[in-house]
């Protein structure tokens, strides 16, 4: 193995891009390039009966997105590829085969009905979980010409040493053991002849010098059986880093099937999150940085990452804090990427055309522009901004508390007589007539703009009012206004 740090992503193409497959390569990310290292992309699609189509290219565009890039891997090409595990089958042949010849893998050749009948004996034995019972690694040299003159179908399993101890520093963990004793034989590669992950992993990550393999806590189980094959075949390991599981609020481990959390990175994209947001709210999912910051550009994240700094709790995922986060970087967004992450949404919902005039997208942008501070992600916008789309207002009881004060229509009617007469329809030609309807009505500060605010918008609280009040148009707020004064 060389010096040079070179960690990998190798997501299976199963699926699209979730939240914790991202953490892994964020991580990956951010340790090849904190150490000026490499990020190897590795497809592992062995498991060919759960490969979807476009997970490959899913995976590889939400990756993009959130802004991690590697430098090898099935688009880039390397100097170790190829960088599909289907196309890698004869290595794992050629290194399957020297297991066979030095002593640490043999043939078996039993049926699924035989491995069935031993696992069924060794449950009614009182057994707390299964194994093979090695009977093909017993075979004599007769035993197994006769299999192999039948063209008996096979699967390869390693052999397992007796009295061995597997040990690690892991990253995150710290010191972690097995003992040899508690594992059984296992299968390298299938009937099929395909290599199954821990195989295949291992023989792929040695000739790819993988200098460290940052990983869920998921795999600790499976890192002995890896370490075996290295030992085998006479090859230095990597270091090996596994990181606690994300869970919900609730504290239970986050799955696909959770509805109290969005998955997969796509949903965020399609709400309008932006992507540097994302990035910096996944990074302290099992990851702190030194002091109280928590707001970081990716290329400060590349600076002040230590993995000494991956925590081994769980990580909850915090839904309040995505927001917090994501309105801090929207609130700093040029208003031209606000609008652009907020139209689709304003189109959806049958507020916005497809195709507007210049002044139809002035419109829009003075709205978006009203709500930037407040909004977390773009679909928001929808929400926030929906008393300019009603065509009758309608009241809760705190707004109708307001209209329902002795000197609101008196307030009302002086300010629809304002606007009238008025030639422009601007913020100062507005907050000239409020200032008017001041002087001739003696009404003042909540009991003169609560009203306004109210009659005009729906709402108790919301963008600055004069603002708002352009936005709507002459037309529709006399016509609000005159729906209060009856």
């Amino acid at each position: 193995m060389s010096n040079r740090v070179r960690v990998r992503y190798a997501p299976s193409p199963t699926g699209h891009l979730h939240i914790g497959n991202a953490r892994t390569a964020l991580y990956v990310y951010l340790f090849a390039k904190h150490f000026n290292g490499d990020m190897v992309l590795r497809i592992e699609d062995t498991d060919i009966e759960r490969n979807v189509e476009g997970g490959e290219e899913s995976q590889a565009k939400y990756l993009h997105w959130l802004g991690i890039d590697w430098d090898e891997g099935p688009d880039k090409g390397g100097e170790f590829g190829p960088y599909r595990q289907l196309e890698r089958l004869d290595l794992y042949k050629q290194y399957a085969n020297e297991l066979i010849e030095n002593g640490h893998a043999y043939k078996c050749y039993c049926t699924e009905e035989e491995l069935a009948a031993e696992r069924e004996a060794q449950l009614a034995a009182g057994h707390p979980t299964t194994r093979y019972s090695g009977k093909c690694r017993h075979l004599t040299a007769e035993e197994r010409a006769v299999k192999e003159a039948a063209s008996a179908e096979h699967t390869i399993r390693f052999a397992v040493p007796a009295n061995d101890t597997y040990e690690w520093e892991d990253i995150v963990r710290g010191n972690i053991k097995f003992e040899s004793k508690d594992i059984g034989d296992w299968v390298l590669v299938k009937k099929n002849g395909i290599a199954t992950y821990n195989y295949a992993v291992v023989v792929d990550d040695a000739l790819m010098k993988i200098s460290h393999v940052l990983r869920g806590e998921e795999h600790i189980s499976n890192t002995p059986k890896q370490i075996m094959v290295y030992r085998a075949l006479n090859w230095d390991a990597p270091d090996f880093g596994h990181m606690a599981v994300i869970v919900n609020e609730n504290r239970k481990k986050l799955s696909k099937r959770d509805e109290s959390v969005l998955q997969f990175i796509e949903q965020y994209q399609n709400l309008g999150y932006l992507p540097e947001a994302l990035f910096n709210f996944i990074a302290l999912l099992g990851w702190s940085p030194v002091g109280e910051e928590e707001i970081f550009s990716k290329d400060e994240f590349i600076k002040i990452f230590d993995p000494s700094r991956l925590s081994s709790a769980p990580a909850m995922f915090d839904k309040q804090k995505l927001t917090w986060i994501n309105n801090r970087y929207i609130k700093e967004q040029p208003l031209e990427k606000v609008v652009e992450i907020s139209l689709p949404h304003l189109i959806k919902a049958g507020f916005v055309n497809e195709e507007r005039t210049a002044d139809e997208n002035l419109w829009v942008t003075n709205l978006v522009a009203l709500y930037q501070d407040q909004m977390s992600f773009g679909a928001e916008i929808v929400e926030l901004s929906s008393l300019f789309f009603k065509e009758v207002l309608t009241f809760g009881e705190e707004e109708q508390a307001v209209i329902s004060e002795e000197q609101v229509k008196e307030v009302l009617s002086a300010l629809v007589e304002e606007l009238k007469a008025s030639e422009e329809f601007t913020v100062d030609s507005i907050k000239a007539a409020m200032k008017s309807v001041q002087k001739s009505t003696g009404q003042k500060g909540k009991k003169l703009f609560m009203p306004i605010r109210v009659a005009t918008t729906g709402q108790c609280h919301g963008p600055e009012l004069p603002a708002a009040m352009t936005l709507l148009g002459k037309e529709k707020v006399i016509a609000r206004l005159q729906q209060i004064i009856g």
